[in-house]
């Protein structure tokens, strides 16, 4: 069984996520949600192994001047158990491109995200 998480402090968007990773990778799969970056992190922690990990850019502000989602990866990049966990970034952000980029991450525009759901197939499977 494969594991996802999926942060983004917006319930639609979290709910929208899980329906297009069940829509590409089928039922046999586990998925957690977080509400802000803190919760994933402490999702992180709990030491299971992730096949995907999805997360909004723009969340809770307590991380400023970066953002939460930036933040949350660079956490997940400490973790040598999630060096082949695919990451990718969902986020409506007009720079989302070039942050993930620079954190060597995948990005899903939310625009794209909402029209496109081979974006999804193409970095999942």
């Amino acid at each position: 069984m494969k594991r996802i998480l999926i942060a983004d402090d917006v319930s639609g968007w979290r709910n929208f996520n899980s329906g297009a990773v069940r829509e590409v990778l089928g039922d046999d799969i586990e998925i957690k949600t977080a509400e802000c970056a803190r919760q994933a992190y402490d999702i992180l922690l709990e030491n299971e192994p992730l096949y995907a990990i999805l997360t909004d850019l723009q969340m809770e502000e307590d991380f400023m001047p970066k953002y939460a989602g930036e933040w949350l990866i660079e956490q997940i990049k400490t973790f040598p158990r999630y060096n082949n966990t695919k990451i990718i970034l969902i986020s409506a952000s007009y720079n989302a491109r070039n942050i993930a980029e620079m954190l060597g991450v995948n990005c899903i525009p939310k625009p794209t995200a909402l029209k496109c759901l081979s974006a999804y197939r193409e970095l999942l499977e």
